[in-house]
């Protein structure tokens, strides 16, 4: 061997070891062994940090923030050659998705994503040990494959959990399932700030870590997607491949991957002796999950499922007698993540090929949906579509398009106008734009984990056709007709069109900008107006300071259809003056929170109150709640959730009592049976014939054990859509 060469590997070999060796083990830095107590965020961040530093393989950035300030972060790992080339590698890869140019991608991406639910806490604490470990000992496997780790998807929602773990654990650890360790207050660390579920938000993009995930996301499309969870602490390891249904856009490299990669895994579990199942509970239809999301834009996405959840602690007696462990469950997640790393470095070229083969196949039965409805909607739904890179045009004027009518549930056409909002599959991310758009997904199995029904147009309430063609779109936006209010106006008005609209007032009336709305449609300077538009007259603001100032500075801010009439008298229907037309007044709103609520109905209430309308509201928790706090309110917002036992015969008359007096309830959900069949509500349990008892025979009793899962969801709606007029 030439000693120039032999020199080179000593020199190259003793400089790895050098440089692994300043890469702290997670115990030296942290101070314990994984396992022994829950890591939080800071500490997550910090030694992600610490091996970036140390270690040429690793590159680390935040993309974001949470709610409460904490840092959503990335760590690239590979080699260092394909980290010095990443934003290449990156582009080649995209141009195999028909986005941007590039060529020879010849790399495997593959993203590590992990506690997505916050309680399920197992997840970080791997993502930490398969950090070290790729660095340290994987690097064969980095020269062809780029890994990307997101090691805490909630960071407020793991917080909220490990402190209070970490708080009320014995010491040492109490394995009986009844100790408080084992049983969270309320809410939970599941949800985030918000309270809402972020693995049900990959495709709405509501929360700002899905939103923000979802920016960085689109610029990689990775090979492979694994969303780390945990379940309960009876239930064995689950991994890919995953159970029916699979939504048709699948590809049978889609399925067959997930086998793959199954098999791998089960290499691994088995030389050890841990249980594990595959192809149950967890489908692949929905497309709002950490594992459908990705897999309608290309990937290999995949849900592995490790018992434990909120309940499960360092340590936690199950119901077979075992004890399973923090550890247990470290190292169950730590295994199947560098075996799906190992899988994918394998099959890189394959990886590659198939990608690109997925998003050249374009063979659908709708090409284009051509979408007509208020600017507020489609404003709210071009924002959702820049989310997730869809392309979108406006439809040229006057053209006729026949199809598939959602509002007739059947063959119509209608004639565009160059306001409505055409999306086409003519595009790269044309099989997420089936998935989303058309009007019923196929359905292989009833048996599905959760929601079947969320067409687009259906949701946002569009008037739509569904084209086998391509319908030829522009570029364009909505424009919104912000007139301005000039001193001495008669009035403004401003068309009701939803949460924009509910918005704009919620200002006003914290600007003391005094408002009215129609219950009753009227023609005005040669204008219609429908019930809901609302009136801002200088007779009811003369004596506010700055008052046109203060209306126009708001007009400004929102993106609102505003009008000016010129006198009080309408030509057809009621006068400005007249008693239809109401002043509105600021209302002081409570919501119960707490125990007996639903977490996720009142994280929803939070969030439209200070996300979407920005108007204040009082959040009293249901242990402090009594009827005679009522009085400094108008408004009581119940969340789903039971109240029963807080509300005995007692505080119902003074209910009814303040409800006399002006107050008002909004029972959402379950919360509708504290009221039902209540005397002095006119409220009732819905009672049909059907419901009334009739004699079962024998044979109907008897069903086979393995139908009985089917036959008890036979009365389940997990997805329906419905025309109504409210």
């Amino acid at each position: 061997m030439d000693s120039k060469f032999s020199v080179f590997i000593v020199l190259s070999f003793l400089s790895l070891t050098l440089f692994s060796q300043t890469v702290k083990t997670p115990k030296e830095f942290l101070g314990y062994e994984l396992g022994e107590h829950f890591t939080p965020h800071h500490k997550v961040v910090a030694y992600f940090n610490h091996v970036a530093q140390n270690s040429n393989m690793v590159q680390y950035e935040q993309y974001g923030e949470t709610n409460e300030l904490r840092p959503l972060t990335l760590a690239y790992v590979s080699s260092a050659a394909n980290l010095n080339n990443l934003e290449t590698i990156r582009k080649n890869h995209l141009a195999n998705a028909g986005i941007g140019s590039g060529s020879g991608a010849d790399k495997a991406i593959v993203w590590l994503s992990y506690n997505v639910h916050g309680n399920e806490a197992s997840a970080t604490e791997a993502a930490i040990k398969t950090l070290h470990e790729l660095v340290t000992e994987k690097q064969a496997w980095l020269n062809n494959t780029i890994v990307i780790i997101d090691p805490c998807i909630n960071p407020d929602g793991r917080d909220r959990y490990a402190n209070w773990y970490n708080q009320v654990a014995a010491a040492p650890y109490n394995t009986n399932p009844d100790a408080r360790e084992h049983n969270e207050p309320w809410p939970g660390g599941r949800p985030n700030h918000y309270l809402f579920d972020l693995n049900r938000d990959w495709a709405w993009a509501t929360q700002v870590e899905s939103e923000s995930r979802l920016k960085v996301y689109n610029k990689w499309l990775p090979h492979v997607h694994v969303d780390f969870h945990e379940q309960g602490i009876n239930e064995p390891y689950y991994f890919a491949p995953a159970a029916e249904p699979f939504h048709e856009v699948i590809t049978d490299w889609q399925r067959e991957f997930q086998t793959q990669i199954g098999k791998n895994h089960a290499k691994y579990f088995d030389a050890e002796g841990w249980f594990y199942f595959t192809r149950e509970r967890f489908d692949l239809f929905y497309p709002s999950y950490g594992d459908t999301y990705p897999t309608y834009v290309g990937s290999i996405g995949m849900t592995y499922e490790q018992a434990g959840h909120g309940r499960a602690g360092l340590g936690i007696l199950n119901d077979e007698g075992d004890v399973l462990t923090l550890v247990d469950r470290i190292a169950h997640h730590h295994t199947t993540g560098l075996s799906t790393v190992e899988i994918s470095s394998k099959n890189a070229a394959q990886l590659n090929s198939e990608f690109k083969k997925y998003f050249a196949k374009k063979n659908f039965k709708y090409n284009s949906y051509i979408l007509q409805g208020s600017d507020s909607k489609k404003l709210e739904l071009m924002e959702l579509l820049d989310k997730h890179e869809i392309k979108y045009g406006f439809a040229n004027k006057g053209v006729y398009v026949s199809g598939f009518d959602y509002s007739k549930n059947g063959n119509g056409s209608m004639k565009t106008s160059d306001m409505d909002l055409v999306v086409s599959t003519n595009q790269p991310k044309a099989k997420m734009v089936k998935v989303l758009f058309e009007p019923k997904a196929k359905l292989s199995d009833s048996i599905t984990y959760d929601i079947t029904a969320w067409s687009i147009p259906y949701a946002y309430g569009f008037k739509a056709i569904a084209s086998n063609k391509i319908v030829s779109a522009k570029d364009g936006r909505v424009n919104t007709n912000n007139t301005t209010y000039k001193k001495g106006d008669y009035a403004l008005t401003v068309t009701w069109d939803g949460i924009n609209s509910a918005d704009f007032l919620s200002e006003l009336l914290q600007n003391d900008i005094r408002v009215r709305f129609t219950e009753k449609p009227f023609e005005n300077s040669g204008k219609t107006f429908e019930r809901g538009t609302l009136i801002i007259t200088k007779g009811d603001n003369r004596n506010l300071d700055n008052f046109t100032s203060r209306l126009n500075k708001i007009i400004k801010k929102h993106q609102i259809n505003s009008k000016i009439i010129n006198t009080g008298f309408a030509s057809k229907g009621v006068d400005i003056g007249s008693p239809d037309i109401k002043e509105i007044k600021n209302k002081k709103i409570a919501v119960l929170s707490g125990n007996r609520t639903s977490s996720l109905s009142y994280g929803e209430i939070q969030y439209f109150f200070e996300q979407e309308i920005h108007y204040p509201y009082t959040a009293i928790n249901t242990d402090d709640f009594s009827i005679s706090k009522l009085n400094k309110y108008h408004i009581l917002i119940l969340p789903n959730g039971f109240y029963g036992g807080m509300l005995g015969k007692e505080q119902m008359n003074d209910l009814k009592s303040w409800i006399r007096k002006g107050g008002k309830i909004i029972a959402i959900g379950n919360a509708c049976r504290t009221f039902a069949n209540q005397e002095g509500f006119g409220l009732k349990y819905n009672e049909s014939k059907d419901d009334e008892k009739k004699e079962i025979s024998d044979a109907e009793k008897l069903i086979a054990y393995d139908q009985q899962e089917r036959e008890s969801i036979s009365g389940y709606i997990t997805g329906a859509v419905f025309k109504s007029k409210v």
